[in-house]
This record gives C-alpha cells, sequence and structure tokens, in this order.
C-alpha cells in the first residue's frame, strides 16, 4: 500500500468536500487507510483513542461456538483482511499480524459429540488441521480438535502505529464529536458509544474482561479454545485470557467478578500458576450477533459499525465494501445494509 506520493495530506485535498471519519477503533482506522489507498480525502477524528478495539485480543478463530460453526463468509473476509494488514505492515515496517493454530477443546462429552458431527461439513473441513482427525486425549478434556487459518491481529500496535502515520500527515485530530449538521460525509465509526446512545436502534452491546497474564511453561504454540473462553499466547511468557460477557452493567471498569471468571478460564485452559500483568475492560459494539453493518443513514452520513468480537476478521473487507459504495456506488449485499437491518435507515 505504496501511495506517499498519490495519496493527500490536509495541506493537499482533491476537489471535493474531504471525508470525516469519527472514531479511530478497527472500523475507522480500517476505513481510513482504504480511503488513504484510493487516495480520497480525509480526517480522522478520535475522542476515546481506539475505545474497545485497544483491550480486545484481536483473536480470530475460524470456527466458533458452541454449535462448531466457521465465522460467517471467513472464506472471503479473511484472505482480504490478511492482504490489507500486510499491506499496512510493509508500509509501517511493524508486524501486528500473528498467525496462529488453534486447538478446540471440549469440556464435555455431549460438546465433543457435537464437534465430532461437524467435522465433515464442506464448510467446515477446510479449517480442520492434523488432517481432521482428533488430537492425542488432554487430560481433563473430552476431546481436542486442531484448527487452522487462526492468529491474533496486535490491536493496540495496529491502532497506535496507524494513528501515528495519519497524525505526521495532518490528518489525524483528537477530538470529541458529539453530533454534527447533516453532512453527506460525515463517516461514524463509533463502535460501542454511538450504538449506546441509540442512533441506530437496539443493540446487543457486551461488556468483555481480559487479563493479560505471564506464565513459564505454557505452550505459546497455539491458541487455546474452550471452557467458554481463550487462550491466546503473545510470546515471551506473556498471554491474554477472556472473556466475560456482561449485558447489562455497560462501562469499562474490571469487576472482581470478571477477575475471577477469566482467572477460572486461564486456569482450565494453561495452568494454575499465573502472574495477572493486566486486567481490561471493553464494550463489544454489536447489533447483531457479531455481524458489522455500513450504509446511509436518513440525518445524512454514513454509519460503520457492529463488529462485535470479530472485528480483526470483518473490518478491512467491510472498510473496502463501504468506500466501493461511497466512490462508486456499488451497493453491498443486503446482509451487510444497514437500511435492510433498521426500519429508520432507509436514507
Amino acid at each position: 500500500m505504496d501511495r506517499s506520493e498519490r495519496a493527500p495530506d490536509a495541506a493537499g485535498l482533491k476537489g471535493g468536500a474531504p471525508w470525516t471519519i469519527v472514531g479511530q477503533g478497527l472500523a475507522g482506522t480500517c476505513l481510513a487507510w482504504t480511503l488513504w489507498e484510493r487516495g480520497e480525502p480525509f480526517t480522522l477524528i478520535d475522542r476515546e483513542q481506539g475505545g474497545s478495539s485497544r483491550v480486545a485480543a484481536g483473536l480470530i478463530n475460524p470456527v466458533t461456538g458452541k454449535n462448531f460453526e466457521p465465522s460467517k463468509g471467513i472464506d472471503v473476509f479473511l484472505p482480504e483482511a490478511l492482504r490489507f494488514y500486510r499491506k499496512i505492515e510493509d508500509l509501517l515496517g511493524t508486524r501486528f499480524w500473528h498467525p496462529l493454530p488453534v486447538i478446540r477443546l471440549a469440556s464435555t462429552p455431549a460438546e465433543w459429540l457435537k464437534i465430532l458431527s461437524k467435522r465433515e461439513l464442506p464448510t467446515v473441513v477446510p479449517w480442520l488441521g492434523n488432517q481432521g482427525r482428533p488430537l492425542e486425549p488432554i487430560e481433563g478434556w473430552s476431546g481436542a480438535i486442531a484448527l487452522t487459518g487462526g492468529g491474533r491481529l496486535d490491536t493496540r500496535t495496529f491502532l497506535d502505529c496507524s494513528r501515528d502515520f495519519f497524525l505526521s500527515r495532518g490528518i489525524y485530530q483528537k477530538s470529541d464529536i458529539q453530533t454534527e449538521p447533516p453532512n453527506p460525509h460525515m463517516l461514524w465509526c463509533e463502535g460501542a458509544r454511538g450504538l449506546m446512545a441509540d442512533r441506530y436502534g437496539a443493540h446487543r452491546c457486551a461488556k468483555g474482561e481480559i487479563l493479560t497474564l505471564a506464565a513459564s511453561g505454557w505452550d505459546e504454540t497455539h491458541i487455546r479454545i474452550g471452557a467458554g473462553g481463550w487462550l491466546v499466547p503473545l510470546g515471551g511468557g506473556r498471554f491474554k485470557a477472556g472473556a466475560t460477557y456482561e449485558w447489562q452493567q455497560l462501562d469499562d471498569h474490571p469487576t472482581t467478578a470478571g477477575l475471577a471468571r477469566v482467572s477460572e478460564i486461564a486456569s482450565r485452559l494453561g495452568g494454575p500458576e499465573f502472574e495477572i500483568i493486566a486486567h481490561e475492560a471493553g464494550i463489544r459494539p454489536i447489533l447483531r450477533r457479531s455481524e458489522p453493518l455500513i450504509g446511509p443513514l436518513p440525518q445524512g452520513g454514513w454509519m460503520f459499525n457492529g463488529l462485535g468480537s470479530k472485528g480483526s476478521l470483518y473490518a478491512p473487507g467491510m472498510a473496502s465494501r463501504l468506500a466501493d459504495w461511497l466512490l462508486s456506488g456499488i451497493e453491498p449485499g443486503e446482509e451487510m445494509d444497514f437500511r435492510k437491518f433498521h426500519p429508520q435507515g432507509n436514507a
């Protein structure tokens, strides 16, 4: 993504009104890079320095949930995301995408039977490691299976390096925009803050708490999924473990209950001996599960929100689709169109 000679700075905008991106979490940052690549003028405005995106583990797990199903559209969105992150890494000279295989662990015989029943589905087969064979029995678990295509995005490094890049070019501002007069060039990427302000109808935001840990002797070669949580190696004997789900107390304050729950997950997936380095909380921006939406707003401007817990997977591809819509009038599929989701969202 080498557009240093062609992409506009604040002092050299192309003709026409520039875009204003509100929010520098994963949605706003990926949209900013997409507009930058296409040579479009914009300003990136942020208040929270990334919000929940900075707290997130950046986990990509190809086959998820109790039903052991691939994330929707992952066969399209994952290759797009990997190409996107590699281009930004090359431009910035910084690594933030770390591929890691996944071990999915079953806590009960019923859960293991569910996994085995899905193992030969055409949608699941491409993501199975070890040629689809179960792994050797692991003490304390009913079964284990390997998955390929997983990894973690170092979200904090990605957001910080992106912010510094745009700041050095005079197109990043730290500000607190609440509302604006109708403006077709406003691109609202506010995450949970915008959803909880009731700007897009009913939301399903959920608070999540995670721990950063130090532990010696734990496996750093795989992401582990099980016991209702996950354990992600960061390297050098450090890990992230999570996460809780809380739908009522929507704030970014860690709790003793959250600490106890995530410590339990870490003990199951890693072991009983670890040091807690950090305990953090954030609010997942959810409109419907973890499937994002984009589209025009009736009061003017556009929205990009609802990444949920899968922002690392979906943000690059959704940013590209929104840019296609903004610049070329190419509308995405109905399942991505905010107007189809919200009856008041028709512009």
